[in-house]
C-alpha cells in the first residue's frame, strides 16, 4: 500500500471514530454532565451539521492551497476541537467544540478523495479512493468498540483525547508521506460553485442523500431489532455490530474493483439494488437468529459497496470543481444518515414493530435506485 494512501486511511479512521463512537456512549456523557440523554443527543446532531456546513466552505476556500498543506490544516481543526471537547466542563462549549469539529469532516474526504484518485496507479482510481475509506470501515469495526469500551469503563473524555491523537499522527503523516502538490483547482470560487447549477449534481445529491438514507433507516434501530425481534441478549449486539464492520470493510474494497471494471455509475445502481433486497430479507426474517447474524454481515457488504463508486462518479461530474463536488457528496452522505434517523423513527412512534423502519429504508432506497437510473440516462444524453 501506497504511504501517501496510508495517511489518508488514518484520517478517515479518526474522523469515523469521532463521528461513530458517539452513539455508544452517549448515556455515559449525559450521566457525567448531569443532562438528559436528548440534550447530550445534541452533540450528535451538531456533528453532522457541522459537516453539511463545512464541506463545501473550507474547500472552497482553501482551493487556492496545495492539497497537502490543505489536509494538515484540516486535520489540525479535527485534533484542536476534539481535544477542547475532550477537556472542556462546559456543555455550551462541548456544543460549539463538536459543531466546529465536524467542520473538516467532508473537506477531508472531498481533497482526499481527488488526491487519491491522482497517486492512483492507471484504471484503479476507484479502487485508491476504497483504501482511503477503509480508514472509517476498520473505524467501524475496532475504534468504535474501543472508544465505547474506555468511555463505559474509565472516561468519554479519554475516547476524544485519543481520538484527536488520532488527527494529530494523521497530520504528520500527511506531512512526511504526501508530496507537496500544485493547487487541485485553477477554478475561481464562481465557477466551482456552478457545480451546484448542473442537473448532474442535484441527481446525485438526491441520490446519496435518500439513497443511503435506507441504510440509516436499518442501522440506527439495529440494536432494538436485535434484541427485540431477534431476541438477542443485549450483550450480544457488540458482536453483531462487529460483523457490520466486518461487511463494510469487504464491502468498500468489493465496491473500488467495481467502480473500476463496470463504471461508478452502473456501480452505484447495483450496489443499492443490492442493499434493497438485504433489507426486504431482514424485515421478513429478522425473527431468525442465524438470518439475522448473517444478514448484519451482508448488509454491512452492501451498504459501504456504494462509498468509493460514489466519491468517484463525484469527481468525474465536476471537471475542474472535483474536490468541491466530493465534499458535497460528504455533506449528502450525513443528511441520509438525519433522515434515514428520522423517517426510520417514525413507526416506531407510533406503536409499530421494531422491523418496521426497514420498510422505511426500502422506500428510501428504491427512490436512490430512481435518482441512479436517471444519471445514467442523463450520460448516455450527455454521450
Amino acid at each position: 500500500m501506497k504511504k501517501s494512501l496510508l495517511s489518508l486511511a488514518l484520517g478517515t479512521f479518526a474522523i469515523g471514530m469521532t463521528e461513530f463512537t458517539m452513539m455508544g456512549i452517549l448515556p455515559d456523557i449525559a450521566k457525567d454532565l448531569n443532562i438528559d440523554i436528548p440534550s447530550a443527543g445534541h452533540l450528535i446532531s451538531l456533528y453532522a451539521l457541522g459537516v453539511v456546513i463545512g464541506s463545501p466552505i473550507l474547500v472552497l476556500f482553501t482551493a487556492k492551497y496545495s492539497p497537502r498543506k490543505v489536509l494538515i490544516f484540516l486535520m489540525l481543526l479535527f485534533a484542536v476541537f476534539n481535544g477542547l471537547f475532550a477537556v472542556s466542563p462546559i456543555y455550551s462549549v462541548l456544543l460549539i467544540s463538536r459543531f466546529m469539529a465536524g467542520l473538516p469532516h467532508g473537506a477531508f474526504f472531498g481533497v482526499g478523495s481527488v488526491v487519491a484518485a491522482k497517486f492512483a496507479d492507471k484504471g484503479k482510481k476507484a479502487q485508491a479512493i476504497a483504501i482511503m475509506v477503509t480508514g472509517m470501515t476498520i473505524a467501524n469495526l475496532i475504534g468504535v468498540p474501543l472508544g465505547t469500551y474506555i468511555g463505559h469503563h474509565f472516561s468519554w473524555r479519554y475516547t476524544y483525547l485519543i481520538i484527536s491523537l488520532f488527527g494529530l499522527l494523521s497530520m504528520l503523516s500527511i506531512y512526511l508521506w504526501i508530496p507537496k502538490m500544485q493547487p487541485l483547482s485553477q477554478v475561481s470560487k464562481k465557477s466551482q460553485l456552478g457545480y451546484f447549477k448542473t442537473k448532474k449534481a442535484w441527481v446525485i445529491i438526491g441520490m446519496v442523500s435518500i439513497g443511503t438514507g435506507g441504510l440509516f433507516a436499518w442501522l440506527s434501530y439495529i440494536a432494538p431489532l436485535m434484541t427485540e425481534i431477534t431476541k438477542v441478549h443485549e450483550d450480544g449486539i457488540p458482536f453483531v455490530m462487529v460483523l457490520v464492520g466486518l461487511g463494510m470493510i469487504i464491502g468498500n474494497l468489493l465496491g473500488g474493483k467495481l467502480a473500476d471494471k463496470i463504471t461508478p455509475q452502473k456501480t452505484v445502481t447495483v450496489s443499492f439494488i443490492f442493499m434493497m433486497l438485504c433489507l426486504i430479507i431482514i424485515y421478513f426474517t429478522a425473527h431468525i437468529p442465524f438470518m439475522s447474524y448473517a444478514m448484519a454481515f451482508i448488509t454491512g457488504v452492501a451498504a459501504f459497496s456504494c462509498s468509493s463508486p460514489i466519491q468517484m462518479l463525484l469527481i468525474d461530474s465536476a471537471e475542474g470543481s472535483e474536490s468541491i463536488a466530493a465534499a458535497g457528496g460528504q455533506s449528502s452522505f450525513n443528511l441520509g444518515n438525519t433522515m434515514g434517523a428520522f423517517f426510520g423513527g417514525l413507526p416506531i412512534t407510533y406503536g409499530y414493530a421494531y422491523n418496521s423502519p426497514l420498510l422505511i429504508g426500502v422506500g428510501m432506497v428504491a427512490i436512490g435506485i430512481c435518482f441512479s437510473y436517471y444519471y445514467l440516462v442523463l450520460l448516455k444524453k450527455s454521450n
